[in-house]
């Protein structure tokens, strides 16, 4: 009697102790949906030298970037994201840089639908501003990674070689810069 009882006790606890367990899992249930997270859309400038991420309309973060020099200038049009890889490796025919200080393309690189080109960060942050990558759209390390957690792989990336309406509202415009200087001059009385 005292076996069967000790028995029963001892389910008793293992059903209360699988209930607790279980309880958390049923909070976690696969019907209960997953927050969507909407698709991100990179714009790039050539001109402006400059990188948006947009989501909904809404500009969500803004960086400095550098672009292809001209004789190896940026591909112009919309590609999509096909791979992020953290510290990569750099091929390039006859050298291969592993990833750390001397690595070309820094802590994160982003591959775009156009093969051999991506976004990335560089070891020569002294670049960013200019016309003076091999094709590719670098960024400071730090800004690399803030936007490699931003993007996933099928986001857009559309990169522009021209002003348009897009470019104009996310970047401005040298007619905005004109506009404010001028303003800046009527309310200084014109000095």
């Amino acid at each position: 009697m005292e076996s069967k009882c000790r028995r029963l006790i001892q389910k008793w606890i293992l059903a209360a102790l699988v209930l607790t367990l279980a309880i958390p899992a049923f909070a976690q249930a696969p019907n209960a949906a997953a927050p969507e997270r909407h698709q991100r859309v990179v714009l790039v400038s050539i001109p402006d030298r400059k990188l948006a991420v947009i989501e909904d309309g809404n500009v969500l973060a803004k960086f400095p970037v550098a672009v292809g020099a001209a004789a190896t200038p940026s591909p112009m049009g919309d590609f999509e994201v096909v791979s992020r890889v953290s510290n990569p490796t750099y091929y390039r025919p006859g050298t291969v840089i592993a990833s750390g200080k001397g690595n070309p393309l820094g802590t994160r690189w982003v591959g775009l639908s156009q093969k051999g080109y991506g976004i990335h960060g560089t070891n020569a942050p002294r670049s960013v501003g200019h016309a003076a990558s091999h094709g590719c759209i670098r960024l400071h390390n730090r800004d690399m990674e803030l936007l490699f957690s931003m993007l996933r792989t099928g986001d857009v990336v559309q990169i522009r070689g021209e002003g348009d309406e897009q470019v104009a509202t996310v970047f401005g415009s040298a007619d905005d810069a004109t506009l404010a200087s001028e303003q800046v001059a009527e309310q200084d009385g014109g000095q």
